[in-house]
């Protein structure tokens, strides 16, 4: 029983962690709306080897928003953005040092000695 809890609770550490990570992007694409460009070509990229997914061409359909959606879109706790955030084309625009310390705020030891000191 404590194993099945331990798991659901690593889903949550990660979901919470992608959000962590997406909302950082969106924080960029505020005032860097160019990026949103980065994220099109990987996407391009991955659809050039892999073929037109479903995942892939959701997203073709995600960036073809206006800005603000996309934004909002990346920090959802939606079941869908929740799914497409698993294959985020946004890779690339964290620089390693930023997405390693959010990496390291979500870590196992780190997140649930966290958790423990706010009940």
């Amino acid at each position: 029983m404590v194993r099945k809890f331990t798991m659901y609770s690593d889903h949550i550490r990660i979901e919470e962690r992608s959000i962590a990570l997406h909302g950082e992007i969106a924080k960029r694409l505020h005032t860097r709306r160019e990026l949103v460009e980065v994220a099109r070509k990987n996407l391009e990229q991955w659809i050039q080897r892999d073929g037109e997914t479903p995942p892939l061409t959701e997203w073709r359909r995600i960036l073809g928003q206006p800005l603000e959606d996309i934004i909002n879109f990346l920090v959802s706790p939606g079941e869908k953005a929740r799914q497409l955030r698993q294959s985020s084309p946004f890779c690339g625009i964290l620089p390693p040092r930023e997405r390693w310390k959010i990496y390291e705020a979500f870590s196992a030891g780190t997140y649930y000695q966290s958790r423990r000191k706010h009940r």
